[in-house]
């Protein structure tokens, strides 16, 4: 999402874009809500700062602006900024019409392109190899079927036991059926017997199928992002879908 920003400040300067060929409006303004920031100083908390940027954004943008918004909402209650996320996607749309970039895990949004008819699902590609994940680095259409933060945390390097617990955890919460039940904690045996489970075990029977793409061989894009991946691990986000807004 800066890429775009920082590309569409490039071409209305006059200068190359890192791209083989570029066709973009001209823009105003670019507003951004990027990032998770505080102003204790002043008694602003993160949500705070969050809350008061979107509306700057809200508020002055214009049809010719450029708005990012990055994970609306996360910093409160999941319904409530469920609610606020829903709400400001349907106020660009509805009042706004700037060209926005809406990045989000909150994957109930998706449906919002069924009803919005200026909104257009895409999302960042990766796949599962091995038990590994490996991004892309594509944007492909649609949305994403699910988000990899267990995965990210694996990369990170936390403790195989705590990773097949919240892999545990997580097939819970995705059962309907038990959507209504609380999350019992396991007992020291029970943690005991999940440290004896492997990690890969897990990911062995989460591992989906994946095919070639029809332009280039899957294994050298996996081994492409796999040397991009060693640079940036410090920097790897979780797989999120992206609302576009598109205005006629």
């Amino acid at each position: 999402m800066r890429q775009l920003a920082l590309t569409v400040i490039l071409a209305q300067m006059g200068c190359f874009v890192p791209a083989k060929s570029a066709t973009m409006p001209i823009f105003d303004q670019i507003f951004t809500r990027i990032g998770a920031a505080d102003d204790l100083i002043s008694g602003e908390s993160t949500f705070m700062v969050e809350m008061k940027e979107a509306n700057e954004a809200l508020a002055n943008a214009s049809a010719n602006s450029l708005i990012l918004f990055d994970e609306i909402g996360r910093g409160t209650a999941t319904y409530d900024g469920m609610a606020l996320a829903q709400a400001i996607i349907e106020f660009v749309h509805n009042r706004v019409h700037a060209k926005t970039l809406f990045s989000t895990h909150y994957h109930e949004l998706t449906v919002l392109e069924e009803s919005l008819p200026e909104l257009k699902n895409v999302h960042v590609g990766a796949v599962e190899k091995d038990g590994e994940l490996v991004f892309l680095h594509q944007m492909q259409n649609g949305p994403a079927d699910k988000s990899y933060g267990i995965h990210v945390a694996k990369l990170a390097g936390l403790p195989d036991s705590l990773l097949t617990r919240a892999d545990q955890i997580l097939t819970r919460l995705e059962t309907k059926d038990d959507q209504d039940k609380p999350i019992v904690a396991a007992t020291s045996s029970e943690a005991q017997s999940v440290e004896d489970v492997p990690a890969e075990t897990v990911e062995e029977q989460k591992r989906t199928t994946v095919r070639e793409s029809e332009n280039e061989p899957l294994h050298l894009k996996l081994m492409m992002a796999r040397i991009h991946n060693c640079h940036s691990l410090g920097r790897l986000n979780q797989r999120r879908s992206v609302l576009k807004l598109i205005s006629c």
